[in-house]
């Protein structure tokens, strides 16, 4: 074909219409969709992380609280705490979780505006 057969099928205008039937099977399905039950949150599966969340959430208060009551918040942290935090912040910079984590921050900032506007609007 040369580009003027294809220009003189392509200016012809044709009328598009759906086969009979199209719009109602479609909007039937839209309406099996919209009646159809939701799909209910898996507690069951996310409840031993929330489990462990809340107890280690518990821990750290409990372990907070008795350094304030003991008064030995201000003493010096263990050379082998420091060291291990010193590996941890080494591995931190090779892997680039800076710039990982501001992309985390800036997408979940601009999830909650988007959703935040959204409500605002409804």
């Amino acid at each position: 074909m040369r580009d003027d057969d294809i220009d003189s099928i392509l200016s012809k205008e044709q009328d598009i219409v759906p086969s009979s039937g199209f719009v109602r099977s479609v909007m039937e399905a839209v309406q099996h969709e919209a009646t159809a039950p939701q799909i209910p949150f898996p507690w069951k599966r996310a409840l031993p992380g929330l489990s462990a969340a809340v107890l280690a959430l518990g821990w750290a208060l409990v372990a907070g609280i008795s350094l304030f009551k003991r008064g030995t918040g201000t003493e010096a942290l263990p050379a082998e705490f420091l060291s291990f935090l010193a590996v941890i912040s080494e591995a931190w910079k090779t892997v680039g979780a800076n710039w990982i984590t501001l992309a985390l921050v800036v997408s979940l900032a601009s999830v909650e505006f988007s959703r935040r506007f959204v409500s605002r609007k409804s």
